[in-house]
């Protein structure tokens, strides 16, 4: 394990003020983020849709999250559909299992596994057991395709920052074959390890950890950004709030989806926290 130094120095390096727009100070910060997310989830971008989708599995316990992402799973672009399905696991939406076992059945293998890993994270194992040794003994019909399905999805730069983004240096590890690959692709040896640090840093409640992440949130790096918005919103601290509101006017749209859906999680627990 690197030291905790070492995290805060990678993480905040090279940290530059990020222009964007101006957050509305007449509308409540919740109100901005559910219009920006409805807005984006109604887009004719499918890119918009599926970030989107993906923004919200930070929203725990809210319904109209959920409905907004079972609508998602409808999509007829298969990449929103994967990004809806792999939302609601992490959001521990159990209301959607039925529609989840649903997409077991798509035609996109990457939706079907996207729908396994939320089912699987649901307590629904003996579907996902199911699907996984179709997988392998090549029965489903979707087998066939899926190894060249993931290979063309590592051809693209945006699809391996977004890995790297979800699960840091676990599949860019510092060193490796696939932290080359990921250099020689983005031209950037210094971003997932950023990246990887603010994933570190979630669980570890020293003050300065906070300030780190509250000073990474205007770096010019967006993927940093981003990582610092997600590792803001699974700390549940809602003092940070002030830090991700301005990523509401974000130039880049993932980050502003991150930021709104941290905002709703943050203000859930402070509505909770005051009613204890």
């Amino acid at each position: 394990m690197i030291g905790l130094c070492v995290f805060v120095a990678a993480f905040t390096a090279a940290a530059m003020p990020q222009s964007s727009a101006p957050v509305p100070p007449s509308q409540p910060l919740t109100a901005t983020a559910w219009s920006i997310l409805q807005r984006a989830l109604t887009s004719k971008r499918a890119s918009k849709r599926a970030n989107a989708a993906h923004s919200l599995r930070l929203v725990h316990d809210n319904p109209r999250a959920e409905e907004m992402l079972q609508h998602a799973l409808g999509d007829p672009n298969s990449k929103v559909r994967a990004a809806a399905a792999r939302a609601l696991g992490p959001m521990g939406a159990r209301s959607s299992v039925p529609k989840l076992n649903a997409l077991l059945n798509d035609r996109d293998p990457l939706v079907v596994l996207a729908a396994a890993h939320s089912l699987y994270l649901l307590g629904e194992r003996d579907a996902v057991y199911d699907v996984d040794y179709q997988m392998l003994l090549g029965e489903r019909k979707t087998a066939a395709g899926f190894v060249h399905s993931q290979l063309d999805q590592l051809r693209d730069p945006k699809v391996v920052a977004m890995m790297a983004l979800e699960t840091g240096l676990g599949f860019v590890p510092f060193g490796g074959e696939g932290y080359e690959f990921y250099k020689r692709i983005s031209k950037d040896d210094r971003t997932p390890v950023r990246v990887a640090a603010a994933k570190e840093l979630v669980n570890d409640r020293d003050p300065k950890i906070d300030r780190a992440l509250a000073q990474a949130c205007s770096d010019r790096k967006p993927a940093v950004r981003a990582a610092a918005v997600f590792a803001i919103a699974k700390r549940d601290n809602p003092a940070l709030l002030n830090a991700i509101a301005p990523l509401l006017g974000d130039k880049n749209e993932s980050v502003k989806y991150e930021a709104a859906a941290a905002i709703l999680r943050l203000d859930s627990v402070r509505s909770a926290n005051g009613k204890n």
